[in-house]
């Protein structure tokens, strides 16, 4: 008997600068894979999809590869299962953070654990950002807003080589609502 797994594929570098992707396109890529239930959420780069393929790794790596010979350009593929994102949300990471209209809350999912040398909670010299804490697959960012911009650079030191794509908890919470429904 084959298990099947529900995951969210945070896709990274898909309709920013002038890489554009409709997403009817993106899941009929994904479906070509064999994958089920193909769905999307907003044009960010969100699918849904479920598997019975048991190595998370190597599926991401067949995403990619099948990503980048389809559209051009190398996309990174951060899956997370529908219950990690909503045990991600469960543990409140921003509990007590006061949001003001020059502060946003981040989730940045990660390909690969933050380097040790990085102690949490980490804020950046020019106070732009604080990375509260974090887990092997997200880290939690309060944004300072300067002059209403979101302007950050290299928040988990050079020594950082995994990828890194990033959505507002807001957001975060609207993905794993619509990934829920059937």
């Amino acid at each position: 008997m084959t298990t099947t797994t529900d995951y969210i594929a945070f896709l990274r570098a898909v309709n920013v600068g002038g890489r554009t992707v409709r997403m009817e396109r993106l899941r009929a890529l994904f479906a070509e894979l064999g994958l089920g239930n193909v769905r999307s959420y907003i044009q960010s780069g969100n699918v849904f999809f479920s598997t019975g393929e048991p190595d998370r790794a190597a599926l991401a790596r067949r995403i990619e590869e099948h990503l980048e010979q389809a559209l051009g350009y190398p996309v990174p593929v951060l899956l997370r299962t529908v219950d990690e994102v909503a045990e991600l949300l469960a543990a409140e990471p921003f509990r007590g953070v006061e949001v003001t209209p020059d502060i946003r809350l981040v989730v940045a999912f990660l390909s690969e654990p933050l380097p040790a040398e990085l102690a949490l909670p980490h804020r950046s010299a020019k106070g732009d950002y604080e990375v509260l804490g974090a887990d092997p697959g997200a880290a939690y960012i309060v944004v300072h807003l300067q002059d209403g911009k979101w302007v950050t650079k290299d928040m988990f030191g050079k020594g950082y080589r995994g990828s890194v794509t990033s959505r507002f908890l807001h957001t975060t919470e609207k993905i794993l609502a619509a990934a829920r429904k059937a």
